[in-house]
């Protein structure tokens, strides 16, 4: 009987563990959510909630202006709306999915999809010269060369010999 006690006790005391760890307040949780949603003002380029510089000017200030503003019942485009009105809108993590900052979403892509058809593009044309054969000239075809030609050819030829003959 005392082992199916303790049994029971441990089992007990195992389920409450486990419920407990992830129980959090709600406004801790939002709180923990909207801290990673907002960049800190230091200058440290973190997360207000990831900021660990030391000593941190605006830190601390900028986390009870987030308190206050949940305690108050804000949602969250009034809490963003209300730092962006405060800060700029250099303290958002991301920029905004409406307006001209949906630029800063669709940029990107839109470039690499470019680059990737332009890559496309070249490589086929690059594929299409692999048959291409230059077709001899004229010039080269002695039957082709005038009698005058001919002769300032051999002239050529002659007076290069003579320096290369000279040189060894």
């Amino acid at each position: 009987m005392a082992l199916w006690m303790k049994s029971a006790q441990a089992l007990l005391l195992a389920v409450a563990v486990c419920f407990s760890m992830g129980a959090t307040t709600d406004a801790g949780s939002r709180m923990d959510n909207m801290s990673h949603r907002l960049m800190c003002q230091c200058g440290c380029a973190q997360l207000l909630g990831e900021c660990d510089h030391v000593g941190c000017p605006s830190r601390e200030k900028e986390l009870a202006d987030l308190n206050t503003d949940i305690a108050s019942g804000a949602n969250d485009k009034q809490i963003m709306d209300s730092f962006a009105a405060k800060y700029g809108e250099i303290v958002l993590a991301a920029p905004r999915t409406q307006g001209f900052d949906l630029v800063a979403w669709i940029a990107p892509f839109a470039v690499f999809l470019a680059a990737l058809l332009g890559t496309i593009l070249l490589i086929r044309r690059w594929g299409g010269l692999r048959g291409f054969k230059p077709q001899p000239t004229a010039v080269n075809d002695s039957a082709a060369l005038t009698e005058e030609e001919r002769a300032r050819r051999e002239k050529i030829r002659r007076e290069t010999e003579s320096e290369e003959s000279g040189k060894r």
